[in-house]
C-alpha cells in the first residue's frame, strides 16, 4: 500500500488541509465505502514517524551512532552518576533487554557508557553515561536542534504543542488496547 512519501504529492483539500491523493484513494478501495479518516490519519502518522526518524537517523548514523544508541545515552545523561539498569533502561526506552544490552555494548565499545557494579546487588550492573558521551552529546545538540527546526518550519508553538499532545493521545490510546488484550489474554489461558 501507498504511504506519503513525496512532498510533491501532497493536495490540499477542499477544507485546506494537506493529503495524498494516492493514499486517499487506496485507504477508499480498501475501506469499501466506509469512513476512511481514521486510515488516512494512521498512514500519515506512519509517514510522519518515518520523516522524524529519517532525519534523525541522518544526524545520528553520520556521527557513527543509530538513533536507539542517542536515545539511551540521553536518557544515561538525563539519570546521571545513578545510571541504569539495563532491564530498566530497557522499559524506560521501550525496547526489549537484548536491544537495550547489544545498544550499551555499542555505546560502551566507543567509550561513551561505561559499565558498573550494582553496590546493591552484586549479580546486577548499572550503565552509566562516561564524559566522552558527556562530550558527545554536547556536540550533538547543536546540530540536532538546527535538524528540528528545519523539520517544524512554520508550525506555530501552538501547533507543536496540540501535536505533541495528539501523539501522546495515540500512544495512551495504544497503551490501553494492548493491556486490554494482555487481559483478554491472560483470561483465555487461565
Amino acid at each position: 500500500m501507498k504511504h506519503v512519501t513525496n512532498a510533491d504529492e501532497l493536495t490540499r483539500d477542499a477544507d485546506g488541509l494537506l493529503h495524498d491523493p494516492q493514499v486517499r484513494a487506496s485507504m477508499a478501495e480498501f475501506a469499501a465505502g466506509e469512513d476512511i479518516l481514521r486510515l488516512e490519519a494512521a498512514a500519515a502518522a506512519r509517514a510522519a514517524h518515518r520523516s522524524v526518524e529519517r532525519l534523525r537517523a541522518h544526524g545520528s548514523e553520520g556521527r557513527g551512532l543509530s538513533a536507539g544508541a542517542v536515545d539511551v545515552l540521553i536518557r544515561l545523561r538525563t539519570l546521571g552518576e545513578a545510571g541504569a539498569h539495563l532491564g530498566d533502561l530497557a522499559r524506560s526506552a521501550g525496547m526489549t533487554a537484548r536491544n537495550a544490552t547489544g545498544l550499551v555494548d555499542t555505546l560502551e565499545s566507543q567509550g561513551l557508557v561505561r559499565r558498573d557494579p550494582d553496590p546493591g546487588d552484586r549479580r546486577s550492573v548499572l550503565a552509566r553515561i562516561t564524559p566522552a558521551g558527556l562530550t558527545w552529546l554536547d556536540e550533538f545538540r547543536a546540530p540536532t536542534q538546527r535538524a528540528m527546526a528545519a523539520l517544524f518550519h512554520g508550525f506555530t508553538d501552538a501547533e507543536l504543542h496540540q501535536l505533541r499532545h495528539l501523539c501522546l493521545r495515540l500512544v495512551q490510546n495504544q497503551q490501553r488496547i494492548a493491556a486490554h488484550l494482555a487481559a483478554a489474554e491472560g483470561a483465555t489461558s487461565a
